[in-house]
C-alpha cells in the first residue's frame, strides 16, 4: 500500500533513533514535512540529515517531552514554520531500570512515567487544539505489548505503557467529533537499542527473565512499525478511532 502525505506536517517525538527514526524517514519518503523532535540533538540531527540527503524535508526541534514549556515551544515553533500540524506521533519513551517492583528506584520510576506518560499527555494537550482549528488530524501514540501484559523487572515501563492506552482511548472519544483520530500502535520486540538493553539486563538478572520468543521466530524491523504508523495516519484508516494495533509476530496470541 502506497501512502501520500504530500505537504502534510508530521511531528514525531523521539525521532533520533530506532522506531522514531524509521517513522520520520517513512513519512518523508511519502512527501510529508517532518518535524523530528528529540532530546538528544545529535541523534535528531542525524535523522534530519538522512532525510534531507534523500531530498526529503525535515527539521529538528530539540525538546524534552516531559517538560510542558518545552513541548509548548515545540508546537509553537512548528506552527510558525508550517502553519499547522496534521500528524502527531507520540513515540518518545524510555525503558528505565531492570529490578523487582519492591527494589525499584523511586526517582527512576518517576522519570519513566514523566517521559512515557506525561510526554504523551503533553503532546496531546498542546497539539490537539492546533488540529481542532484545522478540523482534522491523526495522532498515533506508542504503546507496547507491555500495554497488555505484565513483565517482570520493568514495572515502571509496563505501568507507563498501560497508561498510554488509557490516554489514547480517552482522547479519541473527546476529539472524534472534531475530525481527529487518536490511535496507538503496540510493538513487540523490535530491533532497537532498547531491546538490546533489555536483553543485556536479563542476562544479569536471569531470575527476572521473561520469554521474548515469537511464533514467527523473529523480532520486528523498525520499518515494519513505521508502516503501521503510516497506515493509521492515512485516509485508509479514516474509520479507525481509539484502537491499538499490535505488531508482535504473534507474541500475545500465545
Amino acid at each position: 500500500m502506497n501512502f501520500d502525505f504530500t505537504e502534510k506536517v508530521a511531528v514525531v517525538t523521539g525521532g533520533g533513533n530506532g522506531i522514531g527514526r524509521a517513522i520520520c524517514i517513512a513519512f518523508a519518503q511519502c512527501g510529508a514535512r517532518v518535524v523530528c523532535v528529540e532530546f538528544d540533538a545529535r541523534s535528531g540531527a542525524e535523522t534530519v540529515d538522512l532525510i534531507t540527503a534523500s531530498s526529503g524535508r525535515a527539521m529538528l526541534v530539540e525538546a524534552d517531552v516531559s517538560d510542558s514549556v518545552s513541548v509548548r515551544a515545540m508546537v509553537e515553533r512548528t506552527v510558525r514554520r508550517y502553519g499547522c500540524i496534521d500528524i502527531l506521533v507520540n513515540n518518545a519513551g524510555i525503558v528505565g531500570d531492570f529490578a523487582t517492583t519492591s527494589d525499584y528506584d523511586e526517582a527512576t520510576f518517576d522519570r519513566v512515567l514523566r517521559v512515557n506518560v506525561l510526554g504523551v499527555f503533553l503532546g496531546l494537550k498542546y497539539v490537539l487544539p492546533v488540529m481542532r482549528r484545522k478540523g482534522s488530524g491523526a495522532v498515533i501514540n506508542m504503546g507496547s505489548t507491555g500495554s497488555h501484559i505484565g513483565a517482570p523487572g520493568v514495572c515502571a515501563y509496563t505501568a507507563s505503557k498501560h497508561a498510554v492506552l488509557g490516554l489514547t482511548r480517552t482522547a479519541a472519544l473527546e476529539v472524534a467529533k472534531d475530525g481527529i483520530r487518536v490511535n496507538a500502535v503496540c510493538p513487540g520486540g523490535t530491533r532497537t537499542d532498547m531491546r538490546s538493553s533489555i536483553i543485556a539486563a536479563r542476562a544479569k538478572s536471569p531470575d527476572l527473565a521473561f520469554d521474548l520468543a515469537t511464533p514467527n521466530g523473529r523480532c520486528a524491523d523498525p520499518a515494519e512499525i513505521a508502516a503501521a504508523v503510516l497506515f493509521l495516519a492515512s485516509d485508509s484508516a479514516a474509520h479507525i478511532v481509539g484502537q491499538n494495533l499490535i505488531i508482535d509476530g504473534g507474541y500475545l496470541a500465545m
